[in-house]
This record gives structure tokens, C-alpha cells and sequence, in this order.
């Protein structure tokens, strides 16, 4: 198998008298070839996710399996 990475994001943020450098793990990514790097900043804090179903997701447990197999389907 054979991967590309194409595009790597990263947000920070910076406090007064912070000076800014790439988190370790980005410069891990940069190997020797042609690089684009672009910065701008962020317009407006990332939205909070008001509703996930990662309770229900993370609740399925293996005897659950066939547990509703006798309803029909829609």
C-alpha cells in the first residue's frame, strides 16, 4: 500500500509574548521535496458540536450482536 499525505492541518494558538515554530510533530511530516505552507488566521473559534452519537457508539458491546434482528426493516 502506498500513502500521500495531502494535506496537513494544524490550529494553535499563541498568548502574548508566545513566538510562534512548527509543532515537532509537523516538522516530523517534512521530508526533502516542495513544500507550501500557508498561515492566515482563524476567523472565528471552531463550532462546538451540540449534538454526537458517540454515547450510543461507544455503548455497543459484542453480546448486543443480533439483538434486533427480529424487527423489520424499514
Amino acid at each position: 500500500m502506498q500513502s500521500t499525505l495531502v494535506n496537513l492541518t494544524y490550529e494553535i494558538e499563541l498568548k502574548k509574548g508566545e513566538e510562534f515554530s512548527l509543532p515537532k510533530d509537523a516538522k516530523r511530516q517534512i521530508k526533502p521535496g516542495k513544500w507550501l505552507i500557508s498561515i492566515s488566521p482563524a476567523t472565528e473559534p471552531r463550532a462546538v458540536q451540540v449534538r454526537g452519537h458517540w454515547a450510543f457508539l461507544n455503548s455497543y458491546a459484542e453480546e448486543d450482536e443480533g439483538l434486533y434482528d427480529d424487527y423489520p426493516t424499514r
